[in-house]
């Protein structure tokens, strides 16, 4: 094959070569190019207005992570590193979110689809053109790339160079988050971690003298979840998307003919009978362009949820705990908190199922192998100067104090008219 050399300019990471016809010819597909047209934080542009990039821009930064770093085990480590894995590890990071959708969180919780699951569909259906592409590698590449994206891939180091508590996927989207709200949390120093990032046997480590480095980077993550990615105004733009969601959903049955005309890729949602060719026909510009014409329904309900997202008139909020929603107001009512601050929303004359919600955003910054849980991590290797590798919260004081715990919040949100409502003040001060 021909030598290829084609340049991307990127703001986070200046040039990003592709020197293969495979990475390429995948990024020229229609299921690449559609992530053009997805943004990349969502709901989040509502809060930090230049965050107006896309997924194409993360998955393109994601891959020259993985490039920069199967080139240089290329280099350093041809004990450790097999090359002939070089391309299988940079097309699955280029492809590793292929598979989100139009608003892709907000509206997989309401219509029971998975965007890893996407992926993986995406890169295997023989209809796609990115499936054709892989197929010319081999016959079975295109199962070896979604392998790796679910975590299949017999290669440790393979799968945790694009998932782990410290890939490529995250160090690209931290420093672009950042860079593109305009926050300096999620700065951290990429070209010391690129250096000292290393093969093991058992997956990626990385050697102690770039320890601080890597430290840094987890308090990064932190940062960016608690400033950024948990900002309460990007929150209530999720909960007035997911009501005028399912809004239209439930009118849908009513008239059926509306929809059809006005939002014609959602009607194979509303009647669970979506494909992929459904799925990928949506994007944010479609979405937001059924959303307008919605602003002009004759139900009251629907026309000014589409009004209040498209126009940006946010929910106000409180926060809450599990205790607090539970508790009960001896003196009104026997009501849970919650419920009560409904019944005011209701008495004010909006419908508390379209207009309050409920929102969590809790995250888990680091933490150390716990074989029991659930979803056991795999932690973070520093490999010391003896050739022994010690996890990193045993070494960062910082880290450790990190590790483990879970940071975030539970929110409540209801119409900004309600803090006039002298009742609803006096329930929240006694309360929360």
């Amino acid at each position: 094959m021909a030598h290829l050399e084609k340049v991307f300019r990127d703001p986070v990471h200046d040039y990003i070569h592709v020197e293969n016809q495979i990475i390429y010819d995948l990024i020229n597909t229609a299921e690449f190019q559609r992530l053009r047209r997805i943004k990349q934080l969502g709901t989040s542009s509502y809060t930090f207005h230049g965050a107006e990039h896309s997924r194409f821009s993360h998955c393109m930064g994601v891959y020259h992570i993985a490039k920069t770093i199967t080139d240089w085990f290329t280099k350093s480590y041809p004990e450790t590193w097999n090359p002939e894995e070089n391309l299988v590890t940079q097309c699955a990071a280029l492809l590793h979110d292929v598979g989100h959708g139009a608003y892709s969180h907000t509206f997989e919780s309401l219509f029971a689809t998975d965007h890893e699951a996407m992926t993986r569909e995406i890169i295997t259906a023989p209809s796609t053109e990115i499936n054709a592409v892989l197929r010319k590698v081999g016959p079975d590449f295109p199962e070896q790339v979604a392998s790796v994206i679910s975590h299949d891939y017999p290669n440790p180091q393979v799968v945790q160079l694009i998932s782990s508590q410290i890939d490529a996927d995250r160090m690209d989207y931290l420093l672009r988050d950042a860079y593109y709200t305009g926050a300096v949390y999620g700065q951290f120093d990429l070209t010391r971690i690129l250096r000292v990032i290393a093969p093991h046997e058992d997956g990626i480590v990385f050697r102690v003298s770039g320890m601080h480095a890597v430290e840094d980077y987890i308090v990064s993550r932190y940062q960016m979840y608690m400033q950024v990615y948990f900002h309460p105004a990007s929150r209530s733009m999720e909960v007035i998307l997911q009501n005028l969601l399912q809004r239209a959903k439930v009118l849908y049955q009513l008239d059926q003919e509306y929809f059809a005309q006005t939002s014609p890729g959602l009607v194979p949602f509303f009647e669970n009978r979506q494909s992929l060719h459904h799925y990928l026909s949506l994007d944010d510009g479609v979405m937001n362009t059924y959303f307008q014409s919605w602003m002009s329904n004759a139900d009251d309900t629907l026309s000014q949820l589409a009004s209040m997202y498209i126009n940006r008139h946010l929910l106000k909020s409180i926060e809450f705990t599990q205790d607090q929603e539970q508790q009960l107001d001896l003196f009104s009512s026997e009501a849970p908190l919650l419920d009560q601050l409904r019944e005011l929303v209701e008495k004010e004359g909006f419908d508390p199922h379209y207009f309050t919600g409920t929102h969590n955003n809790f995250d888990l910054p680091y933490d150390f192998y716990r074989p029991n849980s659930n979803k056991p991590r795999t932690q973070i290797e520093i490999l010391q100067k003896d050739g022994s590798l010690t996890e990193l919260s045993e070494v960062s004081p910082i880290v450790a104090s990190l590790a483990g715990t879970i940071h975030g919040n539970s929110r409540f949100y209801f119409p900004k008219v309600m803090l006039k409502n002298p009742e609803f003040n006096q329930l929240i001060r006694t309360n929360l």
